[in-house]
């Protein structure tokens, strides 16, 4: 059986001298993994429409244990993020988010949206990338079924104060008062950092890259984002890594 499918590369390797197996972000059926015969020659119409980070219009065949492509047509390849190590690692960073967390035979067209538009921000500059790792970090974790509660202190109910504790264990967040009282820790973030963090979970989605914050609280909300997705998914992210190595 033959189906379309529009979806992002995530992952590619080498099969033999000509082929490719490739991990695909799809539309409607959420992670797919296909083989595309002859797709590593460059002559091949296959070799761009299944080259990594290429987002594509595929045309699937459907075998009784495997995928194959038939035909690849590359709609975006995020050129920009190829002349810029420090963004490619980190958009190879979402890629591994992508593959680790979401579904397999689902529909997922807000997964892929939202991977989409965070690879368009970076490939453009268009947003700071530790802001658009952030948006990206916490929209993907609440979409997989993990939303942290930000609404208001744990304990006593205030909503804002000039200091609150975010603790990624938990997905909780403390005033800076009941932190100390309840000898509670985690990352300490102002005002504005809560503001930022509560935005990249509760915001809709055609506002959520749509924010500005000092250059000075992105480290600090970039790291209570990651933290928290380590804590809910237990594991870590060699790619981040790496990531992290190339801002040092």
């Amino acid at each position: 059986m033959k189906f379309k499918t529009k979806g992002l590369v995530l992952k590619q390797q080498n099969i033999g001298e000509r082929d490719r197996l490739v991990w695909v972000l799809t539309e409607d059926r959420g992670i797919l993994r296909a083989f595309a015969r002859g797709a590593k020659n460059i002559k091949s119409p296959k070799c761009a429409g299944t080259g990594l980070l290429s987002y594509s219009s595929l045309t699937v065949f459907e075998g009784r244990d495997s995928y194959s492509i038939d035909e690849a047509e590359a709609l975006e390849q995020f050129v920009g993020l190829r002349q810029d190590i420090e963004n490619m690692s980190l958009a190879q960073y979402f890629c591994e988010l992508c593959l680790h967390l979401c579904p397999e035979g689902q529909e997922s067209k807000e997964h892929l949206r939202l991977v989409l538009n965070s690879l368009y921000y970076l490939s453009h500059k268009k947003r700071p990338a530790l802001q658009v790792k952030a948006c990206f970090e916490m929209r993907l974790i609440t979409l997989c079924g993990y939303m942290p509660d930000l609404v208001m202190c744990a304990s006593c109910g205030v909503y804002e104060a000039p200091e609150m504790v975010f603790v990624p264990s938990t997905g909780k967040l403390y005033c800076a008062s009941c932190a100390e009282r309840l000898g509670i820790h985690g990352s300490r973030l102002p005002l504005a950092a809560v503001t930022a963090l509560r935005h990249t979970v509760y915001a809709d989605f055609e506002k959520l890259f749509a924010f500005e914050l000092k250059e000075e609280l992105l480290a600090p909300l970039s790291l209570s984002s990651e933290r928290y997705v380590a804590y809910m998914t237990q594991k870590d992210y060699p790619t981040l890594q790496f990531y992290k190595s190339m801002l040092q």
